[in-house]
């Protein structure tokens, strides 16, 4: 029944899974609540060792909550593995340095920075980063004797193992990235929109009809809308850190690429359904190709682990179906009749190819999507020692030096990577120095205060240290009236520990970052007092120290991230449609080179610049991905942000489409010395580079857009007799050269037409409420 719709959507599970996708938060707290206080009721009552306690407890509390490997289950044991034996050598090197002031400072530093930032290398690392700084953090903020180092070694151990037994036998992780079943769907959708859309524009018999088609079009497009809302459902990106979740992510956006094409080339609702409009042959077979691909990529995502030559089996099919129709395009391209150049003959003659360049445009779209898709297949099938090194499938390069790639893009002050890694390493030290200094009593509180303002991004947008203080003010509140209300009876806090410590782990997720702060308070509190006498002046006691370590976060974070993450974004955004405007004037200077007198240049310089617009595009990533990370109200609206996040793929995809259309041709066909055409495109270039420029300048002073550039006829005439004087052959027909050329001058157009949607997008930024 319709009224007892909302009465469902109350009941505790599907509250649960709407705040909590997948349980993936529900499942991790629910195994540490089994196996952490198993491991301290083992390690303190049966063994009897404190310190092999403390370790055990610690350490599978991280294991459990801070860290979940990906990939198949040997990789992810072998992931754990490392772990384990990165704690023993965290443990052991912050044992020794602990005895020292000076030392101690020195090795959280140094150690602090090198465990954030070498995450850039690889998702294992990435994703294990908090896990191995609470390893350093336990033993740099509590000083013991060597003798203790055996004790603290075995709870660690005991905890690994525990950890391994956990993940492989308690609710295992499921294999598949929760965006890939959307992904397959959004593929065979638009597939099935292709298949339609060829078979109304061929015509003939049984071609289907107009609303069929328009029918097709409209699930496509709720496929790639339902792709989208689940990505941006929640505050934390629905996968991964790896390079097959990572591939996803792009496929988010290629997919989304596709889709507005796909609907510009949709039959509008009132096109007459007998009279559909010129399309050629060999359009229809690329369309039809590029149907096939998209099938095979839906398959693919189904199951990553299956055989990928069918997939590059059509790819090569809808290679050589776009070549043939590039080929056979000249025919068609009317540059012989008088008159054309003019402003009222220019758009119909452009308007012959553009059957071909849709086809041309979709069908390169795909060929992006099928090698996503296919690297995250590849992705799924490296060794765990080729994840660990962040190596990229199929690269020819050794994992180090892949690996020493990815830090140096990096290595720059405007990387938010590099900035929350200094900030971590600079904060944990001077907490360490202020714990010793004002001798508190548990220094270890003092670290955790600090590292749980540092690992949620302190300052940062809707996610703050006053957040973590306020949470630890009500967890302690709480954790004192717990203790009071069991008085003398410490035994009966064995029976609230798993409880709390279910709640420590799904707070954050499902309430808030501060519940879970809250809820991370209590267990501690309940661990610490559990089975013993309990004293709840203690608990208050530990705001205080608390206290210092998020005033040192803010005080840090103030220092070298002063305007939080939504800066950072924006100066991540505008870097990176510098470079990518850069990179498309580059691809453009290239094609027309190709038509210019003396050696043909190289692609070299253009692929060059398309490198340094996919660091750019990886740094801006990470920014986003720090945005995303943050719960609370944001002050730019996440749609804008998204907007111009997403524009960067279709300027870059682009330019990527413009070198490999030239990249590819055979430089027989390119004719030289032909002034007038290529003085045309690149003046049409320099333009839209030119605006997306502005536009960047704009991000980074917060400053208004600069007005979106209209469609210009005048160019077009310019274009049309550029192309009848220089572009034809002696018969008067049309060379490949002005083809391509006309292709060119499309994508640059395409360029064009998304300035619009991020102009807007772009004035939401520069005046956030």
């Amino acid at each position: 029944m319709p009224a007892l719709a909302p009465m469902r959507r109350l009941r505790p599970v599907s509250w649960l899974r709407e705040r909590d996708p997948g349980l993936a938060a529900t499942r991790r707290a629910a195994r540490a609540a089994l196996v952490m206080p198993t491991l301290f009721a083992v390690c303190s009552r049966v063994i009897g060792s404190a310190p092999m306690a403390t370790y055990a407890s610690f350490g599978a509390f991280s294991m459990l909550l801070f860290v979940e490997f990906t990939g198949p289950m040997a990789q992810r044991l072998q992931a754990h593995l490392g772990l384990a034996v990165a704690w023993t050598a965290l443990i052991c090197l912050g044992t020794i340095a602990s005895r020292e002031l000076w030392l101690a400072v020195t090795v959280m530093v140094v150690v602090g920075f090198l465990v954030l930032f070498v995450g850039v290398v690889s998702s294992v690392l990435a994703g294990a980063s908090t896990a191995l700084l609470l390893a350093l953090v336990l033993p740099v903020s509590s000083p013991a004797s060597l003798s203790q180092l055996p004790a603290r070694l075995a709870g660690a151990g005991l905890a690994a193992a525990a950890a391994m037994l956990a993940v492989s036998l308690l609710w295992p992780r499921p294999a598949a990235d929760p965006l890939s079943a959307p992904a397959a769907r959004v593929c065979r959708a638009a597939a099935r929109q292709l298949s339609t859309d060829a078979s109304w524009l061929a015509g003939g018999p049984g071609k289907p009809e107009v609303r069929q088609c328009r029918a097709t079009a409209d699930r496509a497009g709720a496929a790639a809308a339902e792709l989208r809302e689940i990505f941006v459902a929640t505050p934390y990106r629905p996968t991964g850190l790896s390079t097959g979740s990572r591939a996803l992510v792009r496929l988010v956006d290629e997919l989304t690429w596709l889709s507005g094409i796909l609907a510009d080339s949709a039959p509008a609702p009132d096109s007459h359904p007998d009279d559909p409009p010129a399309c050629d042959a060999d359009a229809h077979t690329v369309r039809r190709a590029a149907a096939r691909v998209l099938d095979e990529a839906a398959e693919l995502l189904d199951a990553p682990r299956g055989s990928r030559e069918a997939l590059r089996r059509t790819s090569q099919e809808l290679r050589r179906a776009m070549d043939r129709m590039e080929e056979r395009a000249t025919v068609r391209l009317p540059v012989h009749r008088d008159g054309i150049g003019t402003l009222s003959r220019a758009h119909p003659v452009l308007e012959v190819l553009d059957p071909s360049f849709r086809a041309q445009e979709l069908g390169f779209a795909t060929l992006q999507i099928a090698g996503n898709v296919d690297l995250a297949a590849a992705a799924e099938r490296r060794s765990w020692h080729e994840r660990l090194l962040g190596r990229d499938p199929g690269a020819v390069t050794e994992p180090l030096a892949s690996a020493r790639e990815r830090a140096a893009a990096h290595l720059r002050p405007q990387s938010v990577w590099l900035h929350n890694s200094l900030r971590g390493a600079l904060g944990l030290a001077i907490a360490v120095a202020l714990a010793n200094l004002t001798n508190v009593q548990h220094s270890f509180w003092v670290l955790l205060g600090t590292l749980s303002v540092l690992r949620s991004n302190a300052l940062c947008t809707g996610q703050n240290a006053v957040r973590v203080l306020g949470g630890t003010v009500v967890g302690s509140v709480v954790g004192a009236a717990l203790l009071h209300v069991v008085g003398h009876h410490g035994s009966a806090l064995w029976f609230v520990l798993p409880f709390a410590v279910l709640l420590a782990g799904v707070a954050p997720a499902v309430v808030s970052f501060a519940a879970g702060q809250a809820a991370f308070t209590v267990a501690l509190v309940v661990l610490f007092n559990v089975g013993q006498d309990p004293d709840w002046h203690i608990a208050l006691l530990r705001v205080q120290d608390i206290a210092i370590g998020c005033a040192v976060s803010v005080l840090v974070a103030l220092f070298l991230w002063p305007r939080g993450a939504t800066a950072a974004v924006e100066r991540a955004l505008a870097e990176a449609y510098t470079d990518t405007a850069r990179y498309l004037a580059g691809t453009v200077a290239y094609a027309v080179g190709r038509c210019t007198p003396g050696p043909a240049p190289q692609a070299d310089a253009a692929a060059e610049e398309g490198r340094a617009a996919a660091a750019a595009a990886r740094r801006l990533d990470d920014a986003f991905r720090s945005y995303l990370a943050e719960r609370g109200a944001k002050p730019v609206p996440l749609a804008d942000m998204t907007t111009l996040v997403t524009g960067i793929v279709g300027l870059r995809l682009a330019a990527d489409a413009v070198l490999e259309l030239w990249r590819c041709a055979d430089d027989q066909d390119v004719d030289p010395d032909r002034p007038a055409a290529r003085m045309v495109v690149q003046s049409v270039a320099d333009r839209v580079a030119g605006w997306y420029r502005d536009l960047a300048v704009a991000l980074v002073r917060a400053a208004a857009p600069p007005q979106p550039l209209s469609r210009s006829p005048l160019t077009e005439g310019q274009l049309v007799e550029a192309l009848r004087r220089d572009l034809t052959d002696e018969t008067g027909q049309a060379t490949a050269p002005a083809v391509r050329l006309i292709w060119t001058a499309d994508h640059l157009d395409a360029a064009r037409r998304l300035q619009p949607s991020l102009a807007a997008a772009a004035a939401g930024t520069g005046n956030p409420s």
